[in-house]
């Protein structure tokens, strides 16, 4: 039988938090979790401040034990798109293959995607992972991460090696 799996979806806008604009890739992140058998723990809208934002990775990894994180905004240009600055703030260690993953897949759709600064990492037995804000953006990463996720989860818990034996 499948362990059920935990997961947290951090919303980091500025627009959202303020009320100004309407979540909606934060609510589409949580549905597609959910079909893919997620249990959302919780999905929290943060202002686009580092300490915020680490703050509330930190409590979904340590308190909440959130196998899975996706953050979603916060990882362009801008000087306000700190998210990965966050991130870098309370992992472990990087996976950088994810990201790079999400930007060279998201080339297919748009040559904006090599300007996302988005990152994924590992905080003790939580996946961290942010993705852009956009709805259309967050769809389309989490659909080029969704079949490595168990495999990432499975390993960071000594299920299975990184060679796919039981460990």
């Amino acid at each position: 039988m499948k362990k059920q799996r935990t997961a947290g979806v951090v919303v980091c806008s500025d627009s959202v938090y303020n009320g100004v604009k309407e979540d909606i890739s934060g609510a589409v992140l949580e549905e597609m979790l959910k079909e893919d058998g997620f249990s959302v723990l919780e999905k929290t809208v943060v202002p686009d401040e580092k300490d915020a934002i680490a703050n509330s990775l930190i409590r979904l990894c340590d308190e909440k034990m959130a196998d899975l994180i996706i953050t979603s905004g916060g990882t362009g240009l801008s000087k306000r798109d700190v998210t990965p600055e966050a991130t870098l703030l309370v992992i472990d260690k990087q996976i950088p293959g994810i990201a790079e993953a999400i930007r060279v897949k998201g080339l297919e759709y748009t040559p904006k995607a090599m300007l996302s600064r988005g990152i994924a990492g590992v905080r003790g037995n939580t996946v961290i992972i942010n993705l852009a804000g956009s709805v259309k953006a967050a769809r389309e990463g989490y659909f080029i991460i969704k079949e490595v996720l168990e495999h990432a989860l499975d390993i960071i818990n000594g299920d299975v090696t990184d060679c796919g034996r039981r460990g």
